[in-house]
C-alpha cells in the first residue's frame, strides 16, 4: 500500500513538515518515506492512496496508563472539591486502596470489558501502541489477572500492548506497617510469576512518602535486573524522596510525574538516557502547584514523553490529545516537544525502537489528521481531527 499526496512529519528528527510526500508500506512494515519526487520507480505502479495534503504522523502512544481496573473514585473527586488532600484520603484508606478492593472483586472478564471503552476512545484519537499498569491488586492473584485482561485487550481491538508490573504501588493493609515483608513475601514473587507466565515487558514503582522508601524499590528493581526486565518509577510526584536518582543509577527507561524533580535529578536522567514522562493530568486533578521542571529537562536535554496516566483517581482521563494541550498551556512545552512527546519520545520510554516514527522497518502504524499544521493537534480543546488510522499496514476509516 502506498499512502501519496500527504504531509509527512516521520519524528526522525527535528526536520519541519515534508508537504507532498509519500509512504510505502508492505504488510505491516513501512519500507520506505519520504518526498513524493523521490519515490522509488518500483513502488510507481503500486496501490496508491491520494490523502489529499492530509498531515500523516506516526500512530500516537500512550506510554504510562493504569487503564485496567475496577470501580471509580468518583466520590474521593468530590472530597478532594471539599478540602481533602490526596494524602489525606489516601491515609484514611481511600485512593489507591479503595480502587485494590474493588479490582480485587472483578472478574477478569469484567476487568477487560470495563477497560475496553476507554481503550476505544484512545484508539478513536489516533493511539495505536500502549501501555498498562498492574498494581491495584497487590496480591498475586489479582495482580495477574490484571496482567492477563491487560494483554488481553490487544485481542479486542487493534492496538499494541506494553504490560507493566506495578506490584510496588501501594501496601495492602493485610501488610499494614510492614513495607519490607510486603516487598520481599508479595511483590517479588509476584513479578517472579508473572515474568514466568510472559506477561511483564517492564517493571514499575512508586517512590513516595506514601508508598515505598528508596531502598525498598531497589530491592525491586534488582529482581527485575535478575529477570532481564527493564524499570521505570514513578518518582517526584508529591514530594523529593530520590527515586529518580534511584532509577537513574538502576539504568531505567524513564521517570514519570517529576513535580519535585531537581536539576541533579535532569542531570542524572540525561547521563542515564532516560525519559521524563510529563502527566498533566493527574496535575490538573490534583489541583497541585508544583509543576515539573521542563526548562530545565530542556536545557538538559532530557527527552519529555507526554501521557494521559489514565486511572479512576488522579487521571480519569483518556484524551492524549488533551494531555498534549495540558502540557503546552500548564507546563510552557512547545507544541513540538508535545507531538515528540506522544510519539518518539514516548516509543522510547516504552523502549520500543520500532514505534513513534515513521521510517523503514517501522511498524506501519499511522496517524492521518485534517488539520494543516503540526501544532493543531496541541493547539485544539476538546476536539478530535483524526482522519483515520493506519494499524498495521491496514488502513481503518475513510477511503478504507
Amino acid at each position: 500500500m502506498i499512502l501519496s499526496n500527504l504531509t509527512l512529519m516521520a519524528m526522525t528528527g527535528a526536520a519541519p513538515p515534508l508537504p507532498d510526500a509519500a509512504i510505502v508500506m508492505q504488510g505491516d512494515r513501512i519500507v520506505w518515506a519520504g518526498a513524493r519526487t523521490a519515490l522509488p520507480a518500483e513502488y510507481h505502479k503500486g496501490d496508491h492512496i491520494d490523502l489529499g495534503g492530509r498531515l500523516v504522523t506516526p500512530g500516537l502512544i500512550d506510554c504510562h496508563t493504569h487503564v485496567v481496573f475496577g470501580g471509580n473514585r468518583a466520590t474521593e473527586f468530590e472530597m478532594r472539591l471539599e478540602g481533602a488532600s490526596y494524602e489525606d484520603i489516601a491515609r484514611g484508606g481511600g485512593g489507591i486502596m479503595s480502587t485494590v478492593t474493588a479490582t480485587r472483586a472483578t472478574s477478569e472478564e469484567a476487568l477487560i470489558e470495563q477497560a475496553l471503552p476507554r481503550v476505544d476512545a484512545m484508539i478513536a484519537e489516533g493511539v495505536t501502541l500502549l501501555e498498562i499498569k498492574s498494581g491495584y491488586g497487590l496480591d498475586q492473584e489479582t495482580e495477574l489477572r490484571m496482567l492477563r485482561a491487560a494483554r488481553a485487550v490487544a485481542e479486542h481491538r487493534p492496538i499494541r500492548i506494553c504490560t507493566s508490573f506495578l506490584g510496588a504501588h501501594a501496601l495492602p493493609p493485610e501488610y499494614a506497617e510492614n513495607a519490607d515483608a510486603y516487598i520481599d513475601e508479595v511483590c517479588i514473587p509476584t513479578l517472579q510469576a508473572a515474568h514466568a507466565e510472559g506477561l511483564v515487558d517492564a517493571v514499575d514503582g512508586f517512590c513516595e512518602n506514601i508508598a515505598f522508601d528508596t531502598t525498598q524499590i531497589a530491592r525491586v528493581f534488582d529482581a527485575a535486573h535478575a529477570l532481564d526486565l527493564p524499570i521505570k518509577l514513578h518518582a517526584e510526584q508529591l514530594s523529593h524522596q530520590g527515586g529518580t536518582a534511584l532509577a537513574a543509577a538502576h539504568g531505567a527507561l524513564s521517570a514519570d510525574h517529576l513535580e519535585y524533580a531537581t536539576e541533579k535529578d535532569a542531570k542524572a536522567m540525561a547521563a542515564a538516557d532516560m525519559v521524563a514522562v510529563i502527566l498533566p493530568g493527574a496535575f490538573y486533578t490534583l489541583r497541585e502547584r508544583q509543576k515539573p521542571p521542563v526548562e530545565t529537562f530542556r536545557a538538559m536535554g532530557v527527552p519529555m514523553a507526554i501521557s494521559t496516566d489514565c486511572n479512576p483517581g488522579s487521571s480519569p482521563m483518556t484524551s492524549l490529545l488533551l494531555a498534549m494541550n495540558m502540557a503546552c498551556t500548564l507546563f510552557r512545552m512547545t507544541p513540538a516537544e508535545a507531538l515528540a512527546g506522544v510519539t518518539c519520545h514516548a516509543a522510547q520510554a516504552l523502549g520500543q525502537s520500532n514505534a513513534g516514527k515513521i521510517a523503514t522497518g517501522c511498524h506501519a502504524d499511522l496517524a492521518i489528521w485534517d488539520v494543516t499544521h503540526p501544532a493543531e493537534l496541541a493547539y485544539h480543546i476538546g476536539f478530535n481531527p483524526l482522519h483515520a488510522r493506519v494499524f498495521g499496514g491496514q488502513l481503518e476509516g475513510p477511503g478504507a
